[in-house]
């Protein structure tokens, strides 16, 4: 592991990755090589978990050449100095924010999204002038070893490289010296890599998740607030950090909505087979899913089948904060339903669980969607949809408190992964006297005046 590690360090300290040229050909050589190897992904995927290969385009591939291309297109732009104002006491002066690279950056994917997550931040890390470890999950393994493949007999090891292993290699890595650690997965793992990181006040970014609510009011389009939210759930069966985890509508729609969903469910054929909808990661995820499901309160589906790691999508009525399900993040294709009365009530329960990822509202009454979205701290969400928020490239993408630190996606991702450093440029030809020796009344009322 530490041999990657200082052939990174070698290879950044030598000033290779600086250049705008240098930058632009890492990305074009990254468009190339994914295109070339994207059947071999897409078989990969299938073979993992079964996921589809329109699903894994638009999932994984789709987001992941719209972030190379953004990259490529703006590179220029991004790296130039950003000008901005001098204060009168620097005068004569100019000022600007340049962007460095942080420098040698480990990049920890997760198994839901085994592609995108792994990649989308490492096309951000090259575009900054960095070098990354690519350390893939090792519960996708087929996916981890087609990427090793691709990247490791295509770029120089000093500046990309994909390593493997499991939890005890990942503390190795964890161990030495990055200058970042970009990190996705569960909030547990998330607090050891930055104790981790913490030893050598290394910064981090941490993608994380928890249980993302959204809220159904009594004005909401139901039939349209189905379609969207029965989509963005069960997407990936359900394996997904942003899906959202829980439901609160107004018990006055509590039956229309219901019966909406399961129109959808219906209509949307969700059965084992289907190649719209892909297998749960492993037989431990499959286990732990199945333990949250009271089988006393399922309104809609329930069927499962072990061998197969198959669970159909399962709703579940007059849920409390007392239920297993709703003790941790689900990440499966289980949706609980509670009620409220007022949208007061539905911003306080909220409030008592951790800061989630994302939220979501369907509301067609903006005083009441403003109250949620200037109430409730997560991440980022959406208004009458799901899921979409993180397609734009425009938007940062990242948690807050237990779901996440730092975000990225299009010039957010060249910020997470690079330092701006402030510079004064001073010029010669005036110095004012009043700062030097001697010191006195009358310099010190030319400050104060000067400051006021």
């Amino acid at each position: 592991m530490s041999s990657f590690h200082e052939q990174q360090r070698t290879y950044f300290d030598c000033g290779l990755t600086l250049s705008y040229d240098a930058r632009m050909a890492v990305l074009h050589q990254f468009d190339q090589v994914l295109r070339f190897y994207e059947d071999r992904i897409v078989a990969a995927l299938y073979q993992d978990f079964q996921k589809s290969e329109f699903e894994s385009f638009t999932t994984e591939f789709a987001l992941l050449y719209e972030e190379i291309h953004r990259a490529k297109k703006n590179l220029k732009k991004w790296m130039r100095p950003k000008r901005v104002r001098t204060n009168w006491i620097n005068w004569p002066a100019s000022s600007a924010v340049l962007r460095e690279p942080l420098g040698v950056n480990l990049i920890i994917g997760a198994w839901n999204y085994p592609v995108l997550l792994l990649l989308q931040p490492a096309v951000s890390a090259l575009a900054a002038g960095n070098t990354a470890v690519l350390k893939p999950s090792e519960n996708a393994p087929a996916v981890a070893d087609v990427l090793e493949q691709m990247i490791n007999t295509n770029f120089d090891p000093g500046h990309l490289v994909v390593v493997q292993g499991d939890a005890k290699a990942t503390g190795e890595l964890l161990s030495l010296k990055w200058d970042h650690i970009f990190y996705t997965g569960s909030t547990q793992v998330g607090k050891i890599v930055y104790q981790a990181a913490a030893k050598h006040l290394t910064p981090v970014t941490l993608e994380l998740g928890g249980k993302s609510p959204a809220i159904i009011s009594q004005s909401a389009n139901l039939a349209l607030t189905a379609k969207r939210l029965i989509w963005g759930k069960f997407l990936n069966a359900g394996q997904t950090c942003v899906a959202p985890d829980y439901v609160l509508v107004h018990q006055s729609v509590r039956e229309a909505f219901l019966q909406a969903c399961t129109l959808e469910l219906k209509r949307n054929n969700y059965a084992h087979g289907e190649r719209h909808y892909c297998q749960i990661i492993n037989e431990r995820h499959f286990d732990r899913l199945m333990g949250l499901i009271d089988s006393e309160k399922i309104f809609f589906g329930g069927v499962h089948d072990r061998s197969q790691r198959f669970i159909g999508p399962t709703i579940m009525v007059d849920v409390t904060l007392d239920d297993a399900v709703m003790k941790e993040e689900i990440f499966g294709p289980i949706l609980p339903v509670m009620t409220y009365d007022k949208i007061d009530d539905a911003v306080a329960l909220i409030k008592k669980l951790e800061k989630p990822l994302a939220a979501y509202v369907f509301s067609d009454n903006k005083k009441e969607y403003q109250k949620v979205l200037s109430q409730l701290s997560f991440g980022g969400g959406a208004v009458n949809d799901v899921v979409m928020h993180l397609s734009n490239p425009y938007l940062p993408f990242g948690g807050v408190g237990h779901s996440g630190i730092g975000a990225y996606h299009g010039a957010h991702g060249m910020d997470c992964f690079s330092h701006k450093k402030s510079i004064l440029y001073k010029k010669n030809w005036f110095e004012a006297p009043l700062k030097y020796p001697p010191l006195g009344k009358k310099k010190l009322q030319w400050i104060k005046r000067i400051m006021k």
